[in-house]
């Protein structure tokens, strides 16, 4: 097999992209690299990241494939497991306390900073719309967050999250309960769901 079918299935496995790492970390050179994409006519979309002219953009895919600590969460983890009708202006990310976010921020990225055992909790892989796997909190630690975070929150945005959560089949209240008690808002939760339920 050739570089350049080598490099192929690289892409066909990314769904599209392809990261200049991927391609180094299998032996072949950044000089063959280049030569592909010229020759594949491939976009790059970001630092050492290129999409083939098949490929469907993913916004959420390419922020994670550049910074792999981000969380996807708030409306953006609500958007990714459907509990918003559409999606949300600005991507929500979370990251570790004393991440530098400096340059999410400036890509219009809404950034929560959490305290490392917070941060972790509730992480989950899922997929986008267009089939790409990222991280994401799970359902039950975004209505966690969505509840601490209420005043900010538009008020159709919350309704429609806490009724499309409360009638799902996917909804686990031992988690959310374990989550709302981390994070001391075990009140708030309950409230909430005993109305709902």
């Amino acid at each position: 097999m050739g570089k350049f079918e080598e490099i192929d299935e690289l892409v066909a496995s990314g769904n599209g992209y392809l990261k200049t790492t991927q391609v180094v970390d299998n032996g072949i050179s950044k000089h063959t690299l280049a030569s592909y994409v010229s020759e594949r006519g491939m976009e790059k979309v970001a630092h050492g990241i290129y999409l083939s002219q098949d490929g469907w953009q993913d916004p959420y895919y390419e922020l994670m494939l550049n910074n792999g600590r981000i969380i996807f969460s708030h409306e953006s983890a609500l958007y990714l497991h459907g509990l918003m009708e559409r999606e949300p202006r600005k991507i929500n990310v979370t990251v570790p306390a004393g991440y530098n976010a400096t340059h999410l921020r400036k890509k219009g990225v809404r950034v929560y900073q959490e305290k490392a055992d917070v941060c972790s909790m509730g992480k989950d892989t899922v997929k986008t719309q267009y089939g790409n796997a990222v991280q994401a909190f799970d359902m039950d630690r975004t209505i966690c967050d969505l509840i601490r975070r209420k005043q900010t929150v538009d008020v159709q945005v919350f309704q429609y999250a806490m009724k499309e959560y409360m009638k799902g089949k996917d909804k686990n209240i031992h988690n959310l309960m374990k989550y709302a008690k981390a994070l001391g808002i075990l009140d708030q939760v309950r409230t909430y769901t005993e109305v709902m339920l």
